[in-house]
């Protein structure tokens, strides 16, 4: 995220929730994109190090996750750009309880993605041994 001030006094608080919405999207895409570069180290490591088949079954599980939550959030992103043009509260309600499922939905990836890397390192660190 810029320096730039994100919220101005003047603005309404639904133009401030949209902004802060689009900041989190902006994150959540850039950590996906990041796992996804992760994902393909990992798999690198298991295939001339680890040779697990359970470890390589999980590692492909969670990289076609990332790529299909991946598109979802890029999709959502595009969506959100007619949130702006909201004018009335079944509207505004409808963007976010839409935020809110993806947030979810993000979240509950994440902590799928952080059990794959602590079996990953665990598991490089017994071969270390």
């Amino acid at each position: 995220m810029s320096n730039s001030k994100l919220f101005y006094h003047h603005e309404s608080d639904s133009r401030i929730m949209l902004k802060k919405d689009n900041a989190e999207l902006n994150d959540w895409a850039e950590n996906l994109e990041y796992i996804s570069e992760e994902l393909e180290y990992f798999s690198e490591i298991e295939d001339r190090i680890l040779n697990d088949s359970n470890l390589y079954l999980l590692l492909q599980e969670i990289r076609r996750e990332n790529t299909l939550i991946t598109g979802r959030v890029y999709r959502y992103e595009t969506s959100m750009r007619n949130a702006a043009e909201c004018d009335n509260m079944a509207c505004d309600s409808y963007y976010l309880h839409n935020h809110e499922k993806h947030r979810e939905l993000y979240r509950e990836h994440l902590k799928k993605y952080r059990v794959l890397k602590k079996k990953m390192l665990s598991k490089i660190l017994l071969l270390a041994k």
